[in-house]
C-alpha cells in the first residue's frame, strides 16, 4: 500500500503564549470567540475560534512582559477588514462600555478605507487583520515624493496603521509641527493637529493645547471639506473645529 501524498490542503494554526487565563478567556470572549478547548495543568492550553479561523494559546515563557506586546502573533486575511472592526469595537462597547484603544488590551483606530487593524490581547499577542486583496503599491515606509509636514502626516499615519506606534506617531507629528507648521498650509495644520487631539487621547496625555490651536486657526470652507472627509472617523472631530465663519 502507497504512502498517503502530500496534499495542498493544509489549515495553520498559530500557537501563541498566555500570560494569565482568565484574562485571554474574558477578552476573546467578549469579542464572540467561542473556547473550544481549555486547559490549565499540567501546562496552559486553550483554543479559540471565530468564524471560520482559530487561534490557539500555549504557556508564556517566565519572563515575558506583556507591556513589550513582543509576545506573539498571527495574520487573519479576510475578504473585508471593516465589518471585523465593527463588530469587535461594537462588542467592547458592549463589554466595557467603551472602546479599548489604549494600554493592554486594545483595537488599533480603523480608518475608513484602510485595508488593515489590529488587534492587542492582554498577553501582549498582536492579531493583524488585512485585507486579502490589500493594494501591492502601498508604501509602508511612507511616500518619497511628499515634503515638510505634508510628508510627517504620511509618516503618522504609516507608524499609526502599519506599525501600531501611536507613541512615536505622537512625538513625530509634535516635532514636524514645531518645525514645518509655520510655513504649512493652514488644512494641513488642521489635520494635523486633529491627529495630535486624538493620539493626546489615546495615550492620556492634555489635548488643550492642540484644542486651542486648532480653534485658532482660519480655515475655509475648502478646508473644513478636506478636513472633514479626511478626518470624518475620529469621534468629537466637529466639536474640535473651530466654528463656521457666517458670511
Amino acid at each position: 500500500m502507497s504512502e498517503p501524498a502530500v496534499r495542498p490542503n493544509e489549515t495553520t494554526v498559530p500557537i501563541m503564549p498566555c500570560a494569565s487565563v482568565d484574562e485571554t478567556l474574558a477578552f476573546y470572549g467578549a469579542l464572540g470567540f467561542e473556547t473550544t478547548y481549555e486547559q490549565r495543568r499540567p501546562y496552559v492550553y486553550l483554543a479559540l475560534r471565530l468564524s471560520g479561523f482559530e487561534l490557539h494559546f500555549g504557556p508564556a515563557p517566565k519572563d515575558l512582559d506583556p507591556s513589550r506586546e513582543h509576545s506573539g502573533g498571527c495574520m487573519v486575511q479576510v475578504d473585508a477588514v471593516a465589518p471585523y472592526h465593527a463588530a469587535f469595537v461594537a462588542a467592547m462597547r458592549a463589554a466595557h462600555g467603551k472602546v479599548l484603544s489604549s494600554g493592554l488590551p486594545r483595537i488599533t483606530r480603523y480608518r475608513p478605507g484602510a485595508s488593515r487593524f489590529t488587534l492587542i490581547d492582554p498577553s501582549g499577542n498582536s492579531i493583524l487583520f488585512v485585507q486579502r486583496d490589500e493594494p501591492m503599491e502601498l508604501e509602508y515606509g511612507g511616500s518619497k515624493s511628499l515634503t515638510g509636514l505634508a510628508k510627517a502626516l504620511d509618516n503618522a499615519r504609516i507608524l499609526r496603521e502599519f506599525k501600531d506606534d501611536d507613541l512615536q506617531a505622537f512625538r513625530a507629528l509634535k516635532s514636524a509641527l514645531r518645525r514645518h507648521g509655520p510655513a504649512a498650509p493652514a488644512v494641513e495644520r488642521g489635520i494635523a493637529l486633529c491627529h495630535l487631539i486624538d493620539l493626546a487621547t489615546v495615550l492620556g496625555e492634555p489635548v488643550a493645547p492642540w484644542t486651542d490651536d486648532l480653534r485658532a486657526l482660519d480655515l475655509t470652507p475648502a478646508d473644513r471639506e478636506r478636513v472633514e472627509s479626511e478626518l470624518g472617523h475620529l469621534p468629537g472631530l466637529r466639536e474640535w473645529l473651530p466654528l463656521e465663519k457666517r458670511p
